[in-house]
C-alpha cells in the first residue's frame, strides 16, 4: 500500500468527525473496522467487514456508511438496496434473478466492481427468504445468481441498517446511553435470526439527536447546499437568524436530522426563485422576513 493511501486511511476518522454529528461513540469504530479490511486483515475469502447499524430513524446510520464509502473509494463504489422493496414473495427471483437469462437486481448492480460497500437499509422489511442469502453473503462470502454465475464478496464491505429498538430508544431519553445500547442489543437478538447476528463483525448503536447536534447538521447542511448554489452562480451567505429559522423549520424530534436537509433545501432553492423573478440575479445575505415567515436574499 502506498504512503499516499496510508495517509488517506489515517483521516478518516477526522473525516468522519466533520460530518457526522452525534455519534463520536462510533467513529474510532468505524475507522478501526475500515483500518483492518484496507490493511488486508480480514480472511481472503470473506468479506472485508460487515456491520450491522441500528438505532432511531434519521442519526445517520446509512450516512456513515456513505461517508466512509465516498472517502475510500469514491461515490461511485457504493451500491444501496432499499429492502422495503423486496418484501414480497418474489423478492429472492428479482434480487438474484428469476431464471438463466435474468442476473437480478444484484447481478446488475455488482457487474464489474470488485471492491466498495454494499449497503441495505430497513432490514427489518425484508421477505423471510432473503435472510438465507444474507448468511451466504457474510459467509462464505459469495452467492449465486439465477444465470449460475458467483459473485464474491471478498472486496467488499457489507452493511445493514435497522430502526430496530429506534421507537424505544427515543422513549428512554432520561435513560444512559448504556442502557438504552443495552436495551437495542437485546431487542435484536430477539427480533434477528441468531446465526444472521453471529456472523455480523460490527452492532453499532446510533444514538438520539439532541436539539444542540441538530443545528450542528443543520450548519452542514447549510454549507453543502450553498457551495452547491455557488456553482450554479447563486452566491449567498446565510445569517444566523436565518440558521435559526432552518432549524426550527427542519427539527423534528422523532424523525431526526432527515427533515433538516429537506427544510434547507426548500427554503433556501424558495429564496433563490424569489430573487431571481424579483432582480433577475441572485446574491447576497440570507435573511429572514419581518414577518418571520421565509427567508429573503439581501442583495449586494
Amino acid at each position: 500500500m502506498s504512503e499516499n493511501r496510508h495517509e488517506r486511511l489515517r483521516g478518516l476518522e477526522l473525516h468522519l468527525r466533520q460530518r457526522l454529528k452525534g455519534q463520536d461513540h462510533l467513529l474510532p469504530l468505524a475507522a478501526a473496522a475500515f483500518h483492518r479490511g484496507e490493511l488486508g486483515l480480514a480472511a481472503p475469502d470473506r468479506v472485508r467487514g460487515s456491520f450491522l447499524l441500528v438505532g432511531p430513524t434519521g442519526t445517520g446510520k446509512s450516512e456513515l456508511m456513505r461517508l466512509c464509502g465516498s472517502y475510500l473509494f469514491g461515490p461511485e463504489h457504493l451500491v444501496e438496496f432499499d429492502l422495503s422493496e423486496y418484501g414480497r414473495d418474489d423478492a429472492v427471483a428479482r434480487f438474484l434473478g428469476a431464471d438463466m437469462t435474468d442476473c437480478g437486481a444484484f447481478g446488475r448492480a455488482m457487474r464489474g466492481r470488485t471492491q466498495g460497500i454494499v449497503l441495505f437499509d430497513e432490514l427489518e422489511k425484508a421477505h423471510g427468504r432473503l435472510w438465507d442469502l444474507f448468511l451466504q453473503l457474510l459467509d462464505p462470502g459469495h452467492v449465486t445468481l439465477a444465470t449460475g454465475e458467483r459473485l464474491s464478496l471478498a472486496g467488499f464491505y457489507v452493511g445493514f441498517c435497522s430502526n430496530i429498538g429506534g421507537a424505544e430508544a427515543m422513549r428512554m431519553e432520561q435513560s444512559r446511553f448504556a442502557s438504552v445500547e443495552q436495551m437495542v442489543l437485546r431487542m435484536l437478538g430477539q427480533t434477528l435470526r441468531a446465526e444472521f447476528v453471529g456472523r455480523i463483525e460490527e452492532k453499532w448503536v446510533f444514538a438520539r439527536l439532541t436539539p444542540d447536534v441538530q443545528r450542528e447538521i443543520c450548519a452542514l447542511r447549510v454549507a453543502d447546499e450553498t457551495a452547491r448554489l455557488r456553482g450554479l452562480g447563486y452566491d449567498l451567505q446565510v445569517s444566523r437568524e436565518a440558521l435559526e429559522f432552518l432549524v426550527r423549520e427542519g427539527f423534528h424530534r422523532h424523525l431526526g436530522a432527515r427533515p433538516l436537509r429537506q427544510a434547507v433545501e426548500r427554503h433556501l432553492r424558495d429564496a433563490v426563485v424569489r430573487e431571481v423573478f424579483t432582480r433577475g440575479v441572485c446574491r447576497g445575505l440570507v435573511e429572514l422576513d419581518s414577518a418571520g415567515r421565509r427567508l429573503i436574499v439581501r442583495g449586494s
